[in-house]
């Protein structure tokens, strides 16, 4: 029985680029191996340098002397997150997957406003283009995707999003009401011209913020305002409380740093065989 040579070719290079892909994920997407880590530290250092770049540029001074040089390094980093965005779209089995998650997300408007503003045409629409380039400060929201303790972060915040925002709610009721309060005790005088004003005041006194643009004048409105200021440094606890709460009970070992190879995403506990986002292996 004879084989066919191309059958056999095919298999081969089949073979050969699925081996550089998970040779590929391994170094991207994994940090246990030497040159996972270098990866890493390596992108780390690229993500703060680009980020710096873009907070000098925003100096006029600094942006009118080294205009050149900041164009060569936005080009330059912006090829950098490209040949990395695409590579990771690569060595993954479900690019789409990756490209409409968080941090796919992230790592295509890290890149877009650069390309953005090198297709712009006209004078007149730059002022308009201008606002992508704000966007580049995005690339430091790649940071958390290396950090392991933004993954005990985020699951605590997640388990405590339904408490946080019933009292978010109890929140917005209970300035609703001192403002209206306010208006009728201050009678519509020293700022209080309306509810909307007045629970302005009551956000801006009850989160301790001050700015003392709007003050009662009435003896009466004076100590609703310090009961409300009272009132303020209890309810920033509780928020704090129950984020602390759950942070107490996610354990680190019951989390893994583990990415999936199919939609990349992680999260995923310590004893898990398979991903609880898209079911494929571990």
């Amino acid at each position: 029985m004879h084989t066919n040579p191309n059958n056999s070719m095919e298999k081969k290079h089949s073979e050969f680029i699925s081996h550089w892909r998970q040779k590929l994920y391994d170094i991207i997407f994994e940090s246990d191996t030497f040159a996972g880590k270098t990866f890493d530290i390596v992108l780390l250092i690229a993500i703060l340098l680009s980020v710096v770049m873009v907070i000098l540029e925003s100096v006029a001074h600094i942006r009118s002397q080294y205009k050149e040089l900041f164009l060569y390094g936005e080009w330059f980093f912006t090829l950098l997150f490209t040949v990395e965005y695409i590579l990771r779209l690569a060595c993954i089995r479900r690019p789409a997957k990756y490209a409409f998650s968080f941090y796919g997300l992230i790592d295509f408007i890290a890149i877009v406003p650069a390309y953005l503003e090198f297709f712009n045409l006209g004078i007149s629409y730059f002022l308009a283009v201008r606002i992508f380039r704000l966007m580049r400060v995005f690339r430091i929201f790649k940071l958390s995707e290396y950090l392991f303790e933004a993954m005990v972060m985020q699951r605590a915040i997640k388990a405590s999003l339904k408490r946080i925002s019933v009292f978010l709610l109890a929140i917005l009721t209970l300035v609703v009401i001192i403002g209206a309060v306010m208006y009728v005790v201050e009678e519509g005088k020293n700022g209080f011209t309306d509810i909307l004003i007045s629970i302005y005041w009551a956000i801006v006194t009850l989160t301790t913020v001050g700015y003392g643009d709007i003050a009662p004048g009435t003896v009466l409105g004076k100590m609703l305002a310090a009961i409300v200021m009272l009132l303020g440094y209890g309810l920033i606890a509780v928020p704090t409380g129950i984020v602390t709460v759950e942070l107490s009970k996610v354990s680190r070992k019951s989390l893994s740093n583990r990415v999936c190879a199919s939609c990349g995403r992680e999260n995923h506990d310590s004893d898990a065989a398979f991903c609880k986002f898209c079911g494929a292996k571990l």
